[in-house]
């Protein structure tokens, strides 16, 4: 079924109106699939017989669905559970001349809405394309895919993407202007970046199995 696209400027909500840092947040959806598509672990949190329970997981997406990977949560999420998920990228610690004024440079996304089991066979595989070429691109097309066994075994939950809000902070400590800036202490910024290493076979393989193209040459690209 074809859909209109989701509105570019993402929704002004109770849940997703930002109360502490405004300046940082920022409306456009497309931050938003920018920060989804550098990542596939996500936080899930929901309550669970009253109390808290968060789960890190994978996850895929198409244009309006965010699909994740049930994991121990999934026997909570029937019925349009209410969920947060959230991604973050950690691009930096900001070190100030105060301890005070000390900061991350980081791109955060949240997604609020009701979670749904994924019981149609045809979205359930789609599903699982999508987490998978979201983690390893290439990957779906290579490796064998799920039977009728392995997926009806699979939990997929679907989140829309319609509530969302996003928050990015970048740039130096905001300390530089201020009285602390005559301490003639070093304050800046430390940079984090995370790189895909070279692949390591499995140790059953023959010697001479090739590495795929499509891992080999993720090998030394960044992540995140």
């Amino acid at each position: 079924m074809a859909h209109d696209p989701l509105p570019a400027a993402l929704p002004l909500t109770d849940l997703t109106r930002h109360r502490r840092l405004r300046e940082q947040g920022s409306p456009d959806r497309a931050d938003l699939d920018a920060i989804l598509d550098a990542g596939f672990v996500c936080h899930l949190g929901v309550v669970v017989e009253g109390r808290p329970l968060v789960v890190p997981t994978v996850y895929g997406r198409d244009e309006r669905q965010l699909y994740l990977h049930g994991s121990v949560a999934s026997r909570s999420l029937a019925g349009g559970t209410p969920v947060c998920v959230t991604v973050t990228h950690v691009d930096g610690l900001v070190l100030a001349r105060s301890v005070f004024e000390h900061g991350v440079n980081y791109r955060s996304a949240m997604i609020h809405g009701e979670a749904r089991t994924v019981t149609d066979p045809a979205e359930k595989l789609e599903a699982l394309r999508l987490l998978t070429e979201h983690a390893a691109p290439g990957q779906w097309s290579y490796a064998r895919r799920p039977n009728r066994k392995e997926l009806a075994a699979t939990t997929l939950l679907a989140l829309s993407l319609e509530e969302a809000s996003v928050k990015i902070r970048t740039g130096a400590p905001d300390d530089g202007d201020g009285p602390d800036a005559e301490l003639g202490l070093w304050a800046g910024t430390l940079p984090l970046a995370s790189a895909w290493g070279a692949p390591v076979p499995d140790p059953v393989l023959p010697a001479e199995a090739p590495v795929p193209e499509h891992v080999a040459r993720r090998a030394g690209t960044r992540y995140g």
